[in-house]
């Protein structure tokens, strides 16, 4: 066992020992402790465990790859999800907390005075928390077999049975002090790979600043260097490129937003303090210890490019001939990281030119790589590993490189417990205890829990391990169906007081429907790969006005609204106890003493 294999063994084993430790500590003993750690966490506490179960795998893993590879449109992620925390702490979490609800499809039953609607909510919450946890689980694998050196489906396996040994018997309880030690072990392991690397290339610890700041030993930025690089390599300009039209950049963002709003794993944790002065606050301390990765991840998406051009093609870092005959790498002469890296199927070379050096250029560079006979592409990364081998490309000590392995695993599980525990609590609370059989006990209720959890954490595993046909989009499908479904149908109930059952009803289930066929007719249908009707019914990609299926959640919402509305027009409006009932939550008098019930 090489020292680089030992290291991750003992950060990742040592975090997990760490996780089922506070679970034994921290073990439920009540519902209420199941489902809201009892309902006595600190602001604070609650605050970085929000942060942990809010930035999950595609936080910590995916989003400064998707911004290395996009450049500047990337940034529609940081605004998309930071926006929908801000929205969700200002517009819903202090009413929800108000309200004093265990769950969001709790709220929705008895804000729309109707079991139905709680059924639909549960629908909803079910389908939009189970394709998000498939993005965990594939996280999960990455991380494990690269790092382990365990196969993907051996991964998924031990995140499933770490996962188990927290949650099925610690519920939120549990889950809220795992994640706040998930929280410390994954910024540690965003931000100090990160200072490293900032130091060696601009000389500046902040990488915040390092980003803004002139390359080591020139007085050339590195942000202008990395787009003369990209640019005469053919590929778009980094700081100016956006995806598709502004139209669909701002569709993309607004989607993001109120699906971050909407998603209930993140809700549920407002219900954890003792008062809505409480949510408030641990809302403001979880925007902060967001804020530490959100500001990190343009620095490290940036620098990570930068690194990887300068590792494939020697003349970036000393400005010559990127064209010239000597500047690719020669394959049999690539780093360790990518001879790793090729193992997992992530970072793949295919010699086209058959002269055994690595061409990494874009479609851009036409004449110029014609005449250095170059005949196409030949280095294929995936956006997933730019942040796990990030310390790899640097080149950085075998211990950062283990802590970065621990903070993606972190990340993964520990949004999944969120996920899972909104999955479990939406069966056990919302449609056995309160739909079909209202008189169970408590210590039935808590049983009913912890089997839910369990049969979810297999089929979150099952389907990581079998994910289907439209797998590559799953973390911007969540997004979408909870902006399509869920977020309307809470931002109505609490500032609209004439919205009535019937209405809420029909706007989830056309606006989830709505999405739905969008997203499948361009992916295919779920579970078969590759069945996209798109051309089959006669239509162009992307034939709503240019927006992209991850985008379509915000038009969704609209036809949620726009049907609602419509509806509770030609039906009887919410009866008056529900009209006073929802003027009572959103006025302040005595809004420090909401208990939970």
């Amino acid at each position: 066992m090489d020292n680089l294999t030992l290291m991750t063994y003992l950060f990742v084993g040592g975090s997990f020992a760490l996780y089922i430790g506070i679970a034994v500590w921290a073990r439920a003993g009540s519902t209420k402790d199941f489902y809201v750690a009892g309902g006595g966490v600190h602001p604070v506490t609650n605050g970085m465990a929000t942060a942990a179960d809010w930035m999950s795998a595609a936080s910590f893993i995916s989003m400064a790859g998707l911004i290395s590879n996009m450049g500047y449109g990337g940034g529609l992620f940081l605004m998309g999800w930071t926006g929908g925390y801000v929205l969700l702490a200002m517009l819903l979490a202090p009413y929800l907390r108000k309200f004093g609800k265990f769950t969001v499809p709790h709220f929705i039953g008895d804000r729309y005075y109707s079991n139905s609607a709680r059924a639909v909510a549960v629908l909803c919450l079910l389908v939009a928390s189970i394709v998000y946890v498939i993005g965990q689980m594939t996280g999960v694998g990455v991380t494990f077999s690269r790092f382990l050196g365990v196969t993907n489906e051996m991964g998924i396996y031990i995140g499933m049975g770490i996962v188990f040994a927290y949650a099925v018997f610690g519920g939120m309880k549990g889950i809220t002090y795992t994640q706040v030690a998930q929280y410390c072990v994954l910024i540690s392991a965003y931000t100090v790979p990160a200072i490293f690397i900032s130091l060696q290339l601009t000389g500046n610890p902040l990488p915040q600043l390092g980003l803004g700041s002139t390359l080591v030993g020139s007085d050339v930025h590195l942000l202008t260097r990395l787009n003369e690089v990209v640019v005469d390599l053919g590929f778009n300009e980094y700081t100016t490129s956006l995806p598709g039209s502004t139209l669909n950049m701002f569709v993309y963002t607004v989607s993001l937003m109120i699906g971050t709003a909407g998603l209930p794993h993140v809700i549920i944790r407002f219900f954890t303090v003792p008062k809505v002065a409480d949510a408030r606050a641990s809302a403001g301390w979880a925007l902060v210890f967001i804020a530490i990765l959100y500001t990190t991840a343009p620095a490290v998406a940036a620098m990570a490019k930068y690194n990887l051009h300068a590792t494939v093609n020697h003349a970036v870092a000393t400005g010559g001939d990127l064209y010239a005959e000597d500047a690719s790498l020669r394959y049999e002469d690539r780093p360790d990281w990518m001879q790793r890296w090729e193992r997992t199927g992530l970072l793949r070379w295919e010699d086209k030119n058959n002269d055994g050096r690595i061409q990494f250029y874009g479609p851009r560079a036409g004449a110029k790589a014609e005449a250095a006979g170059w005949a196409g592409n030949e280095l294929t990364v995936n956006a997933d590993i730019i942040v796990l081998a990030n310390p790899e490309i640097a080149l950085l000590p075998n211990w950062v490189i283990a802590l970065v392995a621990a903070g993606g695993v972190a990340a993964a599980l520990s949004t999944a417990a969120g996920l899972l525990l909104a999955i479990s609590s939406a069966v056990s609370h919302d449609l056995v205890k309160s739909v079909f059989v209202p008189d169970l006990s408590e210590k039935g209720e808590l049983l009913v829990g912890k089997i839910s959890m369990a049969f979810a954490i297999v089929l979150a595993g099952w389907l990581g391990l079998n994910p289907p046909g439209f797998a590559a989009g799953t973390v911007a499908l969540a997004f979408g169906i909870a902006a399509c479904s869920l977020f309307p149908a809470i931002m109505m109930g609490i500032f609209s007081k004439t919205m009535n059952k019937e209405g809420a009803i029909a706007g989830m289930l056309i606006g989830l429907s709505v999405t739905l066929f969008y997203v499948f007719a361009h992916r295919g249908i779920m579970f078969i790969p590759g069945t996209a009707y798109v051309e089959k019914m006669g239509l162009s990609p992307n034939f709503f006005f240019g927006i992209t299926p991850e985008a379509f959640g915000a038009i969704g919402a609209l036809v949620n609204f726009a049907v609602a509305f419509a509806v509770m027009k030609m039906t009887a409006p919410a009866p008056d106890h529900i009209q006073h009932m929802v003027e009572d939550v959103r006025v302040p008098r005595g809004a420090g003493g909401a208990v939970a019930h």
